[in-house]
């Protein structure tokens, strides 16, 4: 006898081409991010990066990356940390446009000059005379974790060691935040020239959070977008 169609069953043909189901990509497609989102979440990545930042040198605080190294040289010169910034991350343009592309290091000039240019703006809207150590410490490197958590998974970086951490992570399978840190722990502990040992400590316990927030969250072939 032979089988009585499903009346709701819905075939291929059955489906308009202007669809909704039509136009559901497959599974496995990568959906890359419109323009638009991509101006959103640098712009959106950066805010929370400088502000964390923010914190951190309000508190006297270090943490890893060229955004370390110039919150270091902040505590030896007179230069302001947007300024020292820049300059720091300089030299690693040429490794991003050599391996990554001129796209992503486009994107990446950019992010660099977002975090100068807001950098000046928070001490004006949120002028903090003191942060305590311990909440700067911890809630600063979060809001830089996060920020670069959104700038990696909008196709670019903060510079520096960002650069560096991505292409080890593409092209030899390191995850970024564990390379990240241990880049990040040789510049903390260069703090130990111009800062007291308690106040490095604490650092350095910032960042690992900040580290083990990108190790946990920004790993190869989890997402598709």
């Amino acid at each position: 006898m032979p089988s009585v169609p499903d009346p709701s069953a819905t075939t291929a043909a059955d489906v308009p081409s202007d669809s909704p189901v039509g136009d559901t990509p497959p599974i496995d497609a990568v959906i890359p991010h419109r323009p638009t989102e991509d101006v959103l979440g640098v712009l959106t990545g950066t805010f929370l990066a400088s502000l964390g930042l923010y914190f951190l040198q309000t508190a006297g605080a270090v943490t890893g990356g060229t955004a370390g190294l110039a919150l270091l040289l902040t505590h030896a010169l007179s230069t302001p940390f947007a300024v020292l910034f820049a300059l720091v991350n300089l030299p690693f343009f040429a490794l991003a446009w050599w391996k990554k592309g001129w796209v992503f290091t486009v994107k990446t000039a950019i992010c660099v000059g977002l975090i100068s240019v807001f950098s000046p703006i928070h001490p004006q809207f949120l002028p903090l005379d003191e942060v305590p150590l311990p909440y700067a410490v911890i809630g600063g490197n979060l809001l830089v974790g996060v920020g670069l958590l959104i700038i990696f998974r909008h196709g670019a970086s903060l510079g520096g060691f960002n650069i560096l951490a991505l292409i080890l992570q593409e092209r030899a399978g390191l995850r970024a935040g564990y390379v990240q840190m241990a880049l990040d722990v040789a510049v903390i502990l260069l703090s130990l020239l111009v800062l007291d040992i308690p106040r490095v400590l604490l650092s350095a316990l910032g960042g690992v959070i900040l580290n083990v927030v990108l190790a946990l969250n920004h790993r190869p072939g989890r997402y598709r977008a």
